[in-house]
């Protein structure tokens, strides 16, 4: 699911190599927790945080399918 997550980002970013991603591992629940650059924020959240919910659209049917759950959380 990171590798999936790190994919959408750097393809919509400016400065790739300023993404991060922290994967927290709970009993039922995986947290990922996206920090980009400030500039690159606006382009990963979207008009009225569209694009933000498409990943987290995606994202929850991948963890879906592996029996998960997944949450992303976009830390500015």
């Amino acid at each position: 699911m990171k590798n999936l997550v790190m994919t959408m980002v750097k393809a919509l970013v400016d400065k790739p190599d300023e993404v991060s991603l922290r994967e927290v591992e709970g009993e039922k629940t995986t947290v990922l927790e996206l920090r980009v650059a400030k500039e690159d924020l606006g382009k990963v959240i979207g008009k009225q945080g569209k694009t933000a919910k498409a990943m987290r659209t995606i994202l929850n049917a991948t963890a879906t399918k592996l029996k998960k759950r997944a949450v992303l959380e976009i830390i500015e």
